[in-house]
């Protein structure tokens, strides 16, 4: 087996099963580390050691590879990968509208997300880190943005589009934590609240259909932010007028996220139902921190499927064309 590809499919499927961010990041740094080196190189055993990225795991893995076997630790992350099977829905997905780089708070490059995105057959993936007031996750500055856009419009190609997008923080007035003229010129806009998600129901619904009103929202993100497993333990969902608030949706055309993560499945399926019967649009998407998190899509598309969301309005399984037509229209 390639070393190179070993590291790399053990990164991925760690990033998939959402463990440490240090354990994938250790195989995709090793990864790197090794990317220039030749058979022979690799067999320096001294050598190897030596090298900068390369630990104790790492050079377990390399070596075993070198010897044209499946690693141990790929074997074994291998056979406990589980997830739900590929559905009919997850087949009509083209796209992902929520993903983040290490621009913000990902794990990687823009390019790694790229390459994991046409691997997983997507025609388009919006890239959509951070806004500003979300220090703590490295949120984007109007300058940085535009600076990322730069890097964007090189990257692509080959029948696959990155789009230009962030994830903007819904402020505690309903206000968009970015220039508005920026939003503007972005392909996507992901709107979510990540802060105060304890307000009273009133002004938390109010916050979230003011957002939805600005005409710069085109998907509302993980709109109870609730958690219900995982390392950041659990949060209850915010307390909201579902019904109005999905009433906005439907009346200003904005999409509602059916986010991918198993530690939000966010909106809950009393939420999506509400949702259906309001007549809203919906988008899956994986909110992937890293690039074997891109194929959490699966875990989307199964609640999808089983909530009865019909494919026509679910916005990433249409093609580019027509989202980008949608875009246009609903912000005009």
């Amino acid at each position: 087996m390639d070393p190179l590809e070993a590291l790399n499919e053990i990164a991925t499927l760690l990033e998939r099963e959402r463990s440490s961010r240090y354990k994938s990041k250790a195989f995709r740094t090793a990864a790197e580390a090794i990317s220039d080196m030749s058979e022979t190189e690799l067999r320096d055993t001294a050598s190897l050691k030596r090298r900068k990225g390369v630990g104790d795991s790492t050079f377990a893995v390399i070596q075993q590879a070198l010897e044209g076997r499946v690693p141990d630790y790929l074997a074994d992350l291998r056979e406990r990968a589980g997830g739900p099977k590929p559905n009919a829905l997850r087949a009509l997905l083209r796209g992902d509208l929520h993903s983040h780089s290490d621009w913000s708070d990902g794990l990687t490059s823009i390019d790694l997300m790229v390459d994991a995105g046409r691997a997983l057959g997507h025609e388009y993936l919006a890239l959509t880190d951070h806004s500003p007031r979300l220090r703590v996750a490295n949120g984007l500055s109007a300058e940085r943005l535009r600076a990322q856009r730069e890097v964007i419009a090189q990257l692509g190609g080959d029948g696959f589009t990155l789009l230009s997008g962030i994830e903007v923080d819904i402020l505690e007035n309903g206000d968009l934590d970015q220039e508005p003229a920026l939003l503007d010129e972005l392909d996507i806009v992901v709107a979510s609240a990540h802060s105060k998600l304890r307000m009273e129901r009133g002004p938390m619904t109010r916050r979230l259909v003011t957002a939805v009103r600005s005409g710069r929202a085109d998907v509302l993100g993980h709109v109870t932010g609730r958690l219900v497993e995982g390392s950041r333990g659990t949060r209850p969902p915010s307390s909201l007028d579902a019904a109005a608030v999905f009433a906005a949706c439907a009346e200003h055309d904005v999409a509602v996220e059916i986010n991918s993560r198993p530690e939000r499945q966010d909106p809950p399926d009393e939420l999506i139902a509400i949702a259906l019967d309001a007549g809203c649009l919906f988008s899956i998407d994986s909110d992937a921190h890293a690039p074997g998190q891109l194929a959490l899509l699966d875990y989307g598309a199964e609640r999808a499927e089983r909530a009865g969301v019909p494919a026509e309005r679910i916005v990433t399984t249409w093609p580019l064309d027509r989202l980008r037509e949608w875009v246009e229209t609903r912000r005009a």
